[in-house]
């Protein structure tokens, strides 16, 4: 029980600052990506922010065996760049670029009652069902 009130605080955190920072906005997030027109930097600092917490969680995470609440770390152990990947961040890119929406921010816009998140969140699940249906554990065997 502890634990699912941790991870819905954490999320409930999480959903709170992606609201306040813009990123649930698709028009803000195109004004940050459209660097040749009426360009909008702001998101930049939510970035730099974003990078600096992940930075130093995985610093603390490194050097521990399990959470704060006792389960086990399950770190990621590749570093490796290789196609796949590469193609899921162009993929990711486009859509965020085309769409305004990234998977954190759609939940959270869907959540609080946009109708625009809709299409993309349920393009998206189905994205995911495709690669799970037919990537053949390929993901698993190279990024564990």
């Amino acid at each position: 029980m502890k634990q699912t009130i941790s991870e819905f605080l954490i999320g409930l955190l999480f959903g709170l600052g992606l609201v306040l920072s813009g990123m649930t906005d698709p028009g803000k997030v195109k004004g940050f990506l459209d660097i040749f027109g009426s360009w909008d930097p702001s998101l930049a600092l939510v970035m730099a922010g974003a990078i600096v917490v992940g930075f130093l969680a995985f610093t603390i995470a490194k050097k521990r065996t399990t959470s704060f609440l006792g389960s086990e770390l399950h770190l990621p152990t590749s570093n490796q760049i290789d196609k796949p990947l590469v193609i899921g961040a162009v993929l990711f890119g486009a859509g965020w670029g085309l769409a305004g929406f990234c998977p954190g921010p759609v939940i959270v816009s869907f959540a609080a009652g946009q109708t625009k998140a809709i299409f993309f969140l349920v393009m998206m699940i189905i994205g995911m069902w495709i690669f799970e249906r037919f990537s053949n554990g390929f993901s698993n065997k190279n990024h564990q």
